[in-house]
C-alpha cells in the first residue's frame, strides 16, 4: 500500500471511532495480538512435543514366527 493508502485509512478510522476512543482501541488490539501470540506459541510448543514423544516412542519389534 502507498502512504497516502494509510493515511486515508487512518482519517476513516479517526472518523468512525473518535479521537478519544482511539486510545482504547488501540490498547485493546495490543491486548487481543498479545494472546494471540501466546496461544500461537502454546500451540507450536504442543505440537512439537507431540510430535518429538510420538517418534522417541518406537515400537518394540515382536516377532511371532519364533
Amino acid at each position: 500500500m502507498r502512504p497516502i493508502h494509510w493515511i486515508i485509512v487512518l482519517i476513516v478510522v479517526l472518523v468512525l471511532f473518535g479521537a478519544q476512543k482511539l486510545p482504547d482501541l488501540a490498547r485493546s488490539i495490543g491486548k487481543s495480538a498479545k494472546i494471540l501470540k501466546e496461544e500461537m506459541n502454546d500451540l507450536s510448543q504442543d505440537s512439537s512435543s507431540t510430535s518429538e514423544q510420538t517418534s522417541t516412542s518406537e515400537p518394540e519389534n515382536t516377532d511371532s514366527s519364533k
